[in-house]
């Protein structure tokens, strides 16, 4: 892996999950990680209340824009964790690809997406810790 690992984060409407695993590793590493995420059916805008959620937490998302998954972003990551994209990702040889299995925050309310908040929080920091970064929070 290159001096500066860069990491995609993958789900379907690219309004919740991926974005707030995004934001968290951007928080946690800095510039010492090279974020990315994507949607495979990027949405309208960022979840609402993925917004408030990690706006609880100090960081803040509310500019993010959905964005498509392109061939290239995969390409050009070191890691790519999908969260429920099914098989629309691109497999490249060389890549490590992890599944995270996490509730859809789509349609629901700040109290259900905390705690899918706090579970990303958590496996971005274990990635931090597979990856030889330290988390600067």
């Amino acid at each position: 892996m290159p001096d500066k690992p860069s990491v995609l984060f993958v789900c379907v409407h690219n309004a919740g999950r991926s974005q707030m695993a995004a934001a968290w590793l951007t928080h946690l590493a800095g510039d010492r990680v090279e974020v990315r995420s994507a949607g495979s059916n990027p949405g309208a805008g960022v979840n609402p209340a993925a917004v408030e959620a990690m706006a609880e937490v100090g960081i803040d998302i509310s500019a993010e824009v959905p964005k498509l998954l392109t061939v290239d972003a995969v390409r050009e990551s070191d890691v790519c964790i999908t969260m429920g994209c099914g098989d629309t990702c691109p497999v490249f040889p060389g890549k490590r690809y992890l599944d995270w299995q996490l509730d859809d925050p789509a349609g629901q309310g700040v109290e259900v997406v905390r705690p899918i908040r706090d579970e990303i929080e958590r496996r971005v920091r274990s990635l931090l810790g597979d990856l030889a970064v330290p988390a600067q929070h």
